[in-house]
């Protein structure tokens, strides 16, 4: 296998470098004599379907096509993939969007992390089961027969109020604690008046379940849809295609959305540590020019390529879920409760919306629902958010990576910001279920606006 690569690899530099000779009679190629310090790669996954720009970079040889030769390896979970990559067994991996920061801000593992590049937006939904949906529907609007969606948690609250009158725990399922499905989750339950519990890494308690109407606990996403089955849980917050999953089982309903909870809500990203980023800073461009390529290629046509894309993602070693399941999101639809299928077109998003840029803005929003939750447990200063999402979040090299796209010919500069005038941080965003207005330069400001969670001075 090594000398089948070596060959490769070889054939590879030797049309590169007849490329880069004949760029005097033509345009020049941006990075034909540009070496990686480091060809042979392995990066990390969990198998949900925002993993798709590693497998399609890998699948539609963008990741040769810069010299690099990519293993990818589904992980147990999202700790283990984290350890792995700080150990340095993963050159880089599909990460949680709070992953990076958390463990560089120092909670529960540290290590300095960064990202270059933003996987992909929306993508995960809130399902709950079919006794809980039974409960809940009496308290939804319906219209024509069907419930008025975006359904909010104030449907759940009176069933959560029944369970604590009955001395009985409302257990609820989310990836991590510094997943964005666990901060979405208390997102929507906080709007609807239900408290998801606080942090207190300082007294070492790292529940998240102080004061809390619902109990919130990890649960790794492909064991969700079992474990709600099961009962051990009523309900869970977790990325594709484990909701959907539930809808073809027959166990329970996809209530919302992520896309109806933030619209647009930045979701995984591409996690490598510092160190690997400062030691390899060629290979780490290249990794992003073909990621780039990748999420292109998968919103290309309003997403003409989904179809293909699924059948990437039903293969074993990446998903390993039915093409139907797979498809029931990724190609512009989502089920609600089975039957209610609707138009969601961008369910996921991989491109469209700048949505591969590493904005500060998204990594701020990630540590204020940190500080709310008690993650961080004591008052931050606004510099201090925009100083940890500046050694977090690295819109460098990202457009280091697209300018070299752009001059190749393979991207065009308006499928980009305008790297001369970026700052880093989206207008102020609407489109919150709470109504309420995020301005990423104003983080403090921002949780002063949310009637539960830490603000202030406040302390657990």
């Amino acid at each position: 296998m090594r000398g089948i690569k070596t060959l490769r690899r070889t054939f590879v530099k030797s049309a590169l470098v007849l490329a880069a000779g004949m760029a005097t009679m033509s345009a020049p190629l941006a990075s034909a004599e540009e070496w990686a310090e480091k060809e042979e790669l392995k990066f990390g996954f969990i198998k949900l379907t925002d993993m798709a720009p590693l497998a399609v970079a890998y699948e539609k040889g963008y990741f040769e096509e810069e010299g690099l030769y990519v293993t990818l390896e589904a992980q147990a979970n999202w700790k283990v993939l984290l350890d792995r990559v700080i150990d340095g067994q993963l050159d880089g991996a599909h990460m949680l969007a709070g992953q990076p920061l958390g463990a560089t801000i120092g909670f529960g593992t540290q290590a300095h992390i960064i990202t270059a590049f933003s996987m992909d937006l929306n993508g995960n939904g809130i399902t709950v089961s079919n006794d809980i949906w039974s409960q809940m529907k009496e308290h939804i609007p319906h219209e024509n027969g069907k419930p008025v969606h975006p359904i909010k948690a104030d449907a759940l609250k009176p069933v959560v109020e029944k369970y604590k009158a009955d001395g009985k725990p409302f257990n609820m399922g989310m990836v991590f604690p510094v997943s964005t499905h666990n901060y979405e989750l208390r997102y929507w339950l906080a709007a609807g008046g239900i408290h998801p519990g606080y942090y207190a890494p300082h007294k070492g308690d790292t529940s998240g379940q102080i004061d809390a109407d619902a109990l919130l606990s990890v649960t790794p996403p492909p064991q969700m849809p079992a474990t709600m089955e099961a009962g051990t849980i009523y309900g869970y917050c977790v990325g594709e295609p484990w909701n959907q999953q539930a809808v073809f089982k027959g166990i329970g309903v996809p209530v919302i959305t992520d896309y109806e909870i933030w619209k647009n809500n930045p979701e995984k990203v591409f996690g490598v540590s510092k160190e690997w980023a400062d030691k390899y800073p060629i290979t780490h461009k290249k990794v992003v020019k073909a990621m780039i390529r990748a999420a292109a290629w998968l919103d290309a046509d309003n997403n003409a390529n989904r179809p293909e894309a699924v059948k990437i993602l039903s293969k074993s070693q990446y998903v390993g879920a039915d093409y139907d399941v797979i498809a029931n999101s990724m190609t512009g639809t989502f089920e609600y409760e089975k039957g209610d299928k609707r138009e969601v077109p961008d369910f996921n998003v991989f491109f469209r919306y700048n949505a591969t840029y590493p904005y500060y803005s998204d990594a701020i929003w990630y540590l204020t629902q940190m500080r709310r939750w008690g993650q961080i447990s004591e008052e931050k200063s606004d510099d201090w958010f925009m100083e940890t999402a500046k050694k977090v979040y690295r819109p460098d090299i990202y457009a280091s990576a697209a300018k070299e796209l752009i001059k190749e010919g393979k991207l065009d500069a308006k499928d980009f910001p305008d790297f001369a005038t970026e700052t880093g941080f989206k207008p102020a965003q609407k489109g919150f279920i709470d109504n309420i207005v995020y301005d990423g330069s104003k983080p403090n400001e921002y949780l002063k606006k949310f009637e539960i969670g830490l603000k202030g001075a406040e302390k657990i």
